[in-house]
């Protein structure tokens, strides 16, 4: 499969069946997150793996949606702003490691046939409590991961604005 068709099929999954995500995958899907670039290669991040159901209750306090316990697995991407790279003027690159290291997790899964959904919406105080997380270290993506339950998928996805909508050439006009 080509990146694009890779890409496309590549979706937010918001219901998840129960059966549990094998190890290799899982794996698999983490090495992914593991290998992806970072601002200086400092790779700013931790990745807590939650899979017992006790565990992931007490996370679904932190983003109350029922569906989110649907998923057999919740991986939390944290950022550790102590090692990443600030640009001369003080901009603080996690967020942007972070997201490209869940990119290539979510792209890692969809490969591998199984879902994922980015979720930031979430209480982060509260997510820090439950994990014992240590001061520097901030949960900033949410992934959900699981086989997703295709009855309920769509291709909204798929919806993009056209190319010419925005793609510039050489300088910035309207």
């Amino acid at each position: 499969m080509g990146f694009l068709d890779l890409a496309k099929k590549r979706c937010s999954v918001r219901k998840f069946l129960s059966k549990p995500v094998e190890g290799e995958k899982l794996n698999y899907i983490l090495d992914c997150g593991r290998i992806a670039p970072s601002a200086v290669n400092f790779q700013p991040w931790v990745f807590i793996v939650v899979r017992e159901e006790e565990n992931r209750k007490m996370i679904s306090q932190a983003y109350s949606r029922e569906w989110l316990l649907t998923a057999p697995v919740i991986i939390i991407l944290c950022g550790d702003h102590q090692t990443a790279w600030k640009r001369a003027d003080g901009k603080d690159h996690t967020d942007i490691d972070i997201a490209i290291a869940a990119d290539h997790m979510t792209l890692a899964a969809a490969e591998l046939g199984l879902g994922t959904c980015w979720i930031c919406n979430f209480d982060k105080e509260k997510l820090i409590s439950i994990l014992e997380l240590p001061e520097n270290l901030e949960p900033i993506v949410m992934l959900p991961l699981g086989y997703p339950d295709e009855s309920v998928l769509s291709d909204r996805h798929l919806k993009r604005k056209g190319m010419e909508e925005i793609v510039k050439h050489e300088k910035y006009k309207p």
